[in-house]
């Protein structure tokens, strides 16, 4: 297999983050218009919430793919000025995203929670993204250290390195098929959402120490410190989203 994997339809040749990000944000898009008829906000309070949540989802994943790269001030510069136009950080997304929607909630009035309607187009956009990650290769950056596992993958380099980004995706699949049991019992609103940010949040803390990236924080990244701080954050709410009532 050579990185990065172009997808043909018919004489078109299309880059595989461009289609299968297009193809993450329409089913995203798709899943969450269905889900928002579940939902007891009036479809106006509904539009501004998730308007905030894009905006602040598109500041947040900026900022921290700056901080995430903040060796390249001094070593590349021009790929530093690329990253900042090009490149986005699931991790940071959501932070913004939720800063955003806290935000609007409180400008229009808003007291209840709001986020479980969000939990199943996030799984299924982040998973659909991550085909486009992997089938490009080097240049996302989304890749593993090396390893002498079988299923390493040379993404072009020479170098088998851990497909990190098809490890996130059996965890989608694993975390939706729990959400999915989950459900059938009792659980106060927002518990859903609160369980998909701490246990992906804790996914990417873990899987980032395979990841070579800068770790200036003791050891640690700028995506594993916010991936920490939330958890922390939601220390209080874990055991309560993990009690099954019928």
């Amino acid at each position: 297999m050579t990185f990065p994997v172009y997808i043909w339809l018919g004489s078109w040749r299309i880059h595989p983050h461009l289609l299968f990000e297009s193809l993450a944000y329409a089913a995203a898009f798709r899943l969450l218009l269905r889900h928002v008829r579940k939902d007891s906000i009036a479809p106006s309070q509904r539009s501004s919430v998730i308007v905030g949540g894009m905006i602040g989802a598109l500041i947040g994943a900026k900022i921290l793919v700056w901080l995430q790269h903040l060796d390249l001030i001094w070593q590349n510069q021009q790929q530093l000025l690329l990253l900042l136009l090009q490149g986005k950080t699931v991790v940071g997304a959501l932070l913004g995203g939720l800063i955003g929607v806290e935000t609007t909630k409180k400008i229009i009035g808003i007291h209840q929670s709001t986020g479980d309607v969000f939990v199943y187009p996030l799984i299924v956009g982040t998973a659909i993204g991550r085909i486009g990650c992997f089938l490009t290769g080097l240049s996302d950056r989304t890749y593993g250290i090396a390893t002498k596992l079988p299923w390493g993958i040379d993404f072009g380099d020479g170098i088998h390195r851990h497909p990190t980004q098809l490890y996130e995706i059996l965890f989608l699949g694993l975390l939706i098929l729990f959400l999915h049991f989950r459900s059938r019992y009792k659980y106060q609103n927002g518990d859903l959402f609160k369980f998909y940010l701490v246990s992906y949040f804790g996914f990417r803390f873990l899987v980032d120490f395979i990841k070579p990236d800068f770790h200036p924080f003791l050891g640690l990244s700028a995506i594993q410190v916010a991936c920490l701080l939330t958890i922390l954050y939601y220390r209080h709410s874990i055991r309560q989203i993990f009690q099954f009532k019928h």
